[in-house]
């Protein structure tokens, strides 16, 4: 059966890695991305609310009906990185765009979101600013975010897509629509290159810990999405799945890990990470 899937963050790393895997099954992909390519169909700047709306306009004109969507569009979390447009484009972007779209989708479609094991994973980060995201005032959580260095902010925004998918699970698989996340872990991509040129972060990411000793590959993860998609996951609903080579596992030997912090705590880390990045940038300076 060929079915129609929207991919956002179709040009590079694992949205593209998905939609060529969808692809070479079949399946029909209507390839989203901010950067023009050869299998783009719809160019779009999901970080603002004209551009998320003009694209579902463009992709309802390309197929008025579809099976799913998969939600990988996102920035990384650097020292230098505009925090408040980080949470227009991974939260935002990901969230209106599927709302927008949700009319069309067939029953018995699902969507994928692309969340990070940054939320079990990393140091401690702001809980409140993923609150704010959920309660879908942008420029309220665009002023929050901007408070906080990226390497906080970017965990926040992917705990609250996870937390989004997870709230509203059940209401839209009462219309036959299964809602998930991925949450991938250190993974071969453009986005972990441009994290290694940071410079107070990236001589860390070779420190990153792994059960498998490896980065993932796209491709890896690229499956687990696939699948997830599929009619062989018809009993998957309104959870994370973690692929992450055991990063987790690692990290939280005994039970799944949470590292948010409360709101006081959370600008106590956030203040000890800008000086850290500040004394950093001072030191190769």
């Amino acid at each position: 059966m060929v079915n129609i899937y929207v991919v956002t963050g179709a040009a590079s790393g694992i949205g593209a890695a998905t939609a060529q895997l969808l692809r070479s099954r079949g399946h029909r992909v209507i390839g989203v991305d901010r950067s023009a390519g050869e299998r783009i169909d719809v160019r779009a700047d999901l970080s603002a609310p004209a551009g998320r709306a003009e694209a579902a306009s463009r992709i309802r004109e390309l197929a008025p009906e579809i099976d799913g969507i998969v939600a990988c569009a996102g920035i990384g979390g650097g020292t230098d990185t505009d925090t408040a447009l980080l949470v227009s484009i991974n939260y935002f972007g990901a969230t209106e765009l599927i709302e927008l779209l949700r009319p069309g989708i067939r029953a018995g479609g699902a969507v994928v979101v692309l969340s990070s094991n940054s939320i079990t994973s990393s140091p401690a980060y702001p809980a409140h600013l993923a609150r704010v995201l959920l309660r879908g005032d942008e420029a309220r959580a665009r002023a929050v975010a901007g408070r906080f260095h990226g390497a906080l902010a970017y965990p926040a925004s992917k705990a609250a897509l996870a937390w989004w998918v997870r709230r509203h699970a059940a209401d839209w698989a009462r219309d036959g629509i299964r809602l998930n996340a991925v949450a991938p872990g250190l993974t071969t991509t453009p986005l972990i290159a441009e994290r290694r040129e940071d410079r107070l972060f990236g001589d860390r990411l070779d420190a990153y810990p792994s059960a498998l000793g490896r980065e993932g590959r796209p491709e890896e993860v690229a499956e687990v999405i696939a699948f997830t998609l599929s009619e062989q996951a018809s009993l998957v609903v309104g959870t994370t799945i973690i692929v992450d080579g055991g990063t987790d596992a690692l990290e939280n030997p005994y039970r799944p890990g949470r590292r948010d912090t409360g709101r006081v705590p959370s600008f106590v880390v956030n203040t000890v990470v800008n000086l850290w990045a500040w004394f950093g940038g001072r030191g190769r300076g």
